[in-house]
């Protein structure tokens, strides 16, 4: 019988413990991708803080080290300025990169470090039982915000893809979407495109990927998918927002 796909090597055999429907599993099977096709699993290191996505090392098959909440970018300065010819990334999710975090990426991206950021937005805290996030949407309801939430209580959500465009360190800002095929590998685009950009070393490049949080959603994996196209996707459009004006990509 012919083989039409496998498992990549850059990913474990572990059985996934993610909630059905969650988005994580999606954007780390496209890392993964990349990755073998790039040849880079050897020279590989990722970071991944709190949340969710520190769950990633069990299923990364390469190097991957933990983060205090929020410090992805200060380890992954580190590692990148002491193991220049390293291939580094972040992994992480909006309740620590846009809240606790925000400063560490706001001043990797000042000094336009060269590293690979990968932004898992679903605008919700996922681990810790559906807290209002950063990214949460207006109106969206969450544990916290059990009316919906309100900018005059609550603040605007950020918007980190344009809060960071204004930087002149960032080489590379795209948002993209898992609420369908095309935009999965649009994804796994943007992607490849941004570990291409880090072996150029031509500075921090970073990709916001919408994602769904079926159980903090209370939705079904379908309800949700159709919920990023349909809302998430008009808060946070889906482009590109930065890109070098020449890319040997």
């Amino acid at each position: 019988m012919k083989t039409i796909y496998q498992r990549p090597e850059s990913l474990t055999s572990a059985t996934s413990i993610y909630c059905p429907g969650c988005g994580h599993g999606i954007v780390q099977k496209l890392i993964a991708e990349v990755i073998d096709e790039l040849e880079l699993r050897t020279r590989t290191i990722g970071v991944a803080p709190v949340g969710c996505a520190v769950l990633s090392y069990d299923y990364f098959n390469f190097d991957v080290t933990e983060a205090a909440h929020g410090r992805a970018p200060a380890v992954a300065t580190a590692i990148k300025r002491l193991l220049p010819n390293r291939i580094v990334f972040t992994y992480q999710g909006d309740g620590d990169l846009a809240a606790i975090g925000t400063a560490e990426i706001i001043h990797a991206a000042t000094r336009g470090e060269n590293f690979s950021v990968f932004f898992v937005n679903n605008a919700v805290y996922g681990m810790t039982k559906g807290q209002m996030a950063p990214t949460t949407l207006p109106g969206q309801k969450t544990t916290t915000t059990i009316y919906g939430r309100k900018a005059e209580t609550h603040g605007f959500p950020l918007k980190i893809c344009e809060l960071l465009s204004s930087i002149d360190g960032v080489i590379y800002l795209e948002r993209t979407t898992t609420s369908d095929i095309p935009g999965i590998m649009a994804t796994k685009k943007a992607i490849k495109r941004a570990f291409s950009l880090q072996i150029e070393n031509k500075g921090l490049s970073l990709v916001e990927i919408l994602t769904s949080c079926p159980t903090n959603w209370k939705k079904s994996p379908i309800e949700s998918m159709k919920w990023i196209k349909e809302v998430m996707e008009k808060y946070y459009p889906v482009k590109v927002f930065k890109e070098p004006s020449v890319a040997k990509i």
